[in-house]
Formats: C-alpha cells, sequence, structure tokens
C-alpha cells in the first residue's frame, strides 16, 4: 500500500478437495451484479443490502502489522495474529488481505523463494513452521476469507544482490532485474519474470485454501528521485516498434491475464482481485479521466485498471482512494462515482480502499466523521460493493474512535460477501432440523457449507432474509448453533464457500 500520500499526488499447506466446492457449482449465465437480497417484492431500504465486502490489509512488509516485529516465536506470533482476527470480527468485518510476499519472499514454506526476513530477521531463515495453513485456518473459523496478498514486481528492499539468500531468483537470474533507486526489481518487460510470478502464485492456490489471490498498487516503481528505470534492453527486443509506455502497460496487462487464467484454470472459486492506485488518469490528461490532478497511474507506474476491467481479467478492484473530500487534487466525491462509472455493467466488483491510517493526521482527517461520511457517500453508487482499510493495525488501534462511528452507523450488522458474477453459482442444500436447545437455535450442519446466516423477524414474512433481518453469519466450524436473547421467527440459511446462498427454514421461539 501506498502511505506516503503528498509523494504521489505530487507528480495464505492445505490443499481444497472438490467437495469443498459444495453443490456442483456451475458459472453463472445470468445477469450482472448481485443476487437479490430480498424476495419479489419487497422494498429493501437505502444501506440494509445484506451483500457487502468489509475488510482489511495485514501487512507483513517492515512488520506493519504481522508479526509485529521479526523473531518472534511461533507460539507469540499466532497469539498477534489471532488478535487481528478477532477485531475484525468484532467489527463485522468478514474479509481479511494478508501479504504472502512482500518482496519475492515467502511467509509460506515454498520450493520458489526464500523464507521472509519478516518472520526471522534474517533472509531465507526459516521460522520453523509454515504459518499459512493456521492463517488461513483461523480465518476461515470466524467467518473471515482469506486473501493472499502478492507484490508482484518487488525483488529486494536493496539493490544488494550478493545479500539475498542462496537460490533466491534474483541470484540465480540476475538477468531478471532491474536495480532502481537503491532497491532491485524484477523487470516487467520479460516473459521470463512473468512466468516466474504466475508459477508462484500458482502454486500457492495449488496447495493452500485461499479464497482470492490479490495485488497492490506497485507495478513499474512510483515516480522517486527521477531516474529512469533500465529496462531499455528489453524494449529493444520486446517493444515491437511501440512507445515505450504503451509497451511498459502491455506488459503489466499480460502479467495480468497469465495470473488471472492461471487461478481460474486451478480453482475456478479462487478470486482474483487488484488495489490500484485512486487515480486512473486526470481529465486534463484524457476525457475519460476523473477530475483531478495527481499522479496518474496509467502514464506513471503503467497500471491500466480500466484495461483489466475491459478484459474482464480482474474479478474486483479496490481502488485505493486515500484523500478525504474536498481535495481539489484527488476528492474523494469525484473518485468514487469514476469508478463507479468504470466498472458499471462489467461484472467486475468495486471495492474502496480507505486510507485509516491518515484520520487524526491533521487537515480533514482530524475530523472524526470524514470516513463515516465516505461510506454514507459510497451508498449513493449501487456498483460500490464495500470497503477494504488500511491496515489491520489501525482497526485494533480505532484512531479518533472512527472504527466505533463506522460500527454504530454502517456496521452494525453483519454482512454476507458479495456474489461476483464470473464466480461459480450454486444451491446449497437448506438446513434441516432447526430446533431450540438450552437457549440456542440449533441444525443439523449441512456438507460443504462454510457459514449460515441467520435472520430473525417477528413475524413470518416474505422478506426475511433481506439485510434488515439478519443478525448473524455463523462459521461452519463445530456444531452450528446461535444464542438467541429474544423471542420472534428465525430463518437459517446456508453458505458456500462464495455465499451463494440457499432457501431458508424457519422455526418460532417463543420466551416465556
Amino acid at each position: 500500500m501506498k502511505r506516503q500520500v503528498g509523494q504521489v499526488l505530487a507528480v495464505a499447506t492445505v490443499v481444497a478437495s472438490a467437495a469443498s466446492v459444495a453443490w456442483a457449482l456451475t458459472p453463472e449465465t445470468g445477469a450482472a451484479g448481485n443476487v437479490p437480497t430480498a424476495a419479489a417484492g419487497c422494498a429493501v431500504p437505502e444501506g440494509t443490502s445484506k451483500r457487502q465486502l468489509r475488510g482489511m490489509w495485514i501487512a507483513t512488509v517492515h512488520n506493519l502489522d504481522w508479526p509485529s516485529k521479526a523473531g518472534l516465536s511461533p507460539a507469540r506470533q499466532r497469539s498477534e495474529y489471532v488478535k487481528l482476527l478477532d477485531t475484525a470480527v468484532r467489527r463485522n468485518f468478514n474479509a481479511i488481505f494478508l501479504q504472502v510476499r512482500p518482496a519475492s519472499d515467502a511467509v509460506y514454506r515454498s520450493d520458489l523463494e526464500p523464507w521472509s526476513q519478516f518472520l526471522t530477521g534474517t533472509p531465507g531463515g526459516d521460522p520453523g513452521w509454515d504459518p499459512l495453513p493456521f492463517l488461513i485456518e483461523e480465518a476461515h473459523r470466524r467467518g473471515l476469507e482469506f486473501h493472499a496478498w502478492f507484490n508482484p514486481y518487488r525483488a529486494a528492499y536493496d539493490d544488494k544482490v550478493g545479500k539475498l539468500p542462496a537460490g533466491h531468483p534474483a541470484r540465480v537470474h540476475p538477468e531478471w532485474t532491474v536495480k532502481h533507486e537503491g532497491r532491485l526489481y524484477y523487470n516487467p518487460g520479460l516473459p521470463q519474470v512473468r512466468d516466474h510470478v504466475t508459477r508462484v502464485i500458482t502454486d500457492v492456490v495449488r496447495r493452500y485454501d485461499v479464497d482470492g489471490i490479490h495485488f497492490d498498487d506497485y507495478f513499474y516503481p512510483y515516480p522517486g528521485g527521477g531516474s529512469e528505470f533500465a529496462d531499455s534492453a528489453a524494449f529493444r527486443r520486446y517493444g515491437d516498434g511501440r512507445k515505450l509506455g504503451a509497451w511498459r502497460r502491455d506488459n503489466v496487462n499480460k502479467l495480468v491475464a497469465q495470473v488471472s487464467k492461471a487461478v481460474r484454470g486451478t480453482k475456478p472459486y479462487v478470486k482474483f482481485g487488484i488495489s490500484p492506485f485512486g487515480i486512473w488518469r486526470n481529465k486534463s490528461e484524457d476525457p475519460a479521466g476523473s477530475n483531478t490532478r495527481g499522479m496518474s497511474a496509467y502514464d506513471q507506474i503503467y497500471a491500466d485498471a480500466k484495461a483489466w476491467i475491459k478484459a474482464r481479467t480482474v474479478d474486483y478492484l479496490i481502488p485505493q482512494i486515500y484523500w478525504p473530500r474536498g481535495l481539489a487534487i484527488a476528492d474523494y466525491k469525484a473518485l468514487v462515482p469514476w469508478w463507479a462509472k468504470a466498472v458499471r455493467g462489467s461484472g467486475v466488483d468495486l471495492y474502496i480502499g480507505q486510507a485509516l491510517y491518515q484520520v487524526g493526521s491533521g487537515g480533514a482527517w482530524s475530523k472524526p466523521g470524514e470516513m463515516p461520511a465516505h461510506l454514507t457517500l459510497n451508498q449513493k453508487y449501487p456498483e460500490v460493493k464495500g470497503d477494504v482499510f488500511f491496515s489491520a493495525k489501525e482497526v485494533k488501534r480505532n484512531p479518533l474512535d472512527v472504527m466505533d462511528r463506522l460500527s454504530a452507523e454502517h456496521y452494525a450488522r453483519p454482512a454476507l460477501l458479495p456474489l461476483i458474477r464470473s464466480m461459480p453459482k450454486g444451491t446449497p442444500s437448506t438446513p434441516s432440523g432447526l430446533r431450540a436447545s438450552g437457549g440456542k437455535l440449533v441444525w443439523a450442519a449441512q456438507p460443504g457449507a462454510r457459514a449460515y446466516a441467520v435472520y430473525r423477524t417477528a413475524q413470518p414474512d416474505q422478506c426475511a432474509t433481506d439485510g434488515r433481518n439478519l443478525v448473524a453469519v455463523v462459521p461452519a466450524s463445530g456444531s452450528p448453533a446461535y444464542q438467541f436473547k429474544t423471542g420472534g421467527v428465525f430463518h437459517v440459511t446456508a453458505l458456500d464457500r462464495l455465499h451463494n446462498e440457499s432457501a431458508a427454514t424457519s422455526t418460532r421461539i417463543t420466551l416465556p
């Protein structure tokens, strides 16, 4: 994630079996958008949609979020991680995006790249356990979707190749790399680099039970000291008469398409998304751009999000709109409608990246109401299907009590995950055996269910399963149950890993 806002303005071993894709999922051929959130004829008030992605990024780079420092014991690492997840659950979140590859390294056991230094303090140092199965399992146990976050092109945090572990791809293949302003990058213009990145990601998808693959906003390097990125040899070989910028954008587009194809070909139910820089292009540079005056991702880091939307090589985008309302060069109020229009009718889901780390930093961010107002504005655009917060430690820190306000004003009820048009669709089996037992609502577990949605109404209601009535999303781990405190008519549905939803089974509970 890009944190230096002023600078940029100026210019997850588990192999999922076939049974885990429950109920013979098949690709959807219907219309764009989510399935209806209520029965036909039900009027659902604005802001009560039951489907909304609510997530947080968990950064491992420089021990920003997890683990808090290198060299902690596995037990301490596990404890810190669980606390972050429990914070997410308390806030009614339903997804996490955890950085598993900060810089051609791994927070999981890999034969392709070395262990990350952010686990042990030593590049290539074995932490004594494979964290990723635990990280995924604990997220799923709490009903959280797990997206494995990769940085595709960063090879090392300094350009001293000799300091890298033996066997590091950049040491074995120095011809793949470019030294640039003190750091080491893989050259996006080389087919071998694209193949290596795709191989690394495919390996994770194949071996671990991740729900999504995620790229951040780092493609070609951000503008820094002004030196030119030294890819001229690759450009001469592969440029094919194009202009440099067009060639660089095509290199990124090729990687995105290649990874997308690999992910879908390995496990069709695994999502692939990117969190691009918040400005595609400015209107002064392109009539199709936004009414902004900040850095252009298209022109400066060669990231063309509109091309990914058009090609349908991503399932979702999370543009990092890290600026407040009213900021002339990058107004949140101008950027949200621009991105909403960009994805409209495409089938690509749109979530907004929120700069929680900025809250309390001054200016408009000194006002506790700024970020809650972002989510209120989002409700005007049906294309916006959720938000992701940077980063996890800020969600836990709750600056200016903003998370408390979001919980009260926007996240008071839980939410199901949005249904992305490109993802498989199916009809889960309806839960059976619904009854009250010892102050709890219990029902029989359904094969393949990831979770269950519990709704409550005062009376039988054709609109029972809309967002106004959702009281809990119960993870499928253990014996399914919901502890009720009031009587009424309860309705329970089963959810698969993508939150395709079954029909409801209902029962009335009358308290003495």
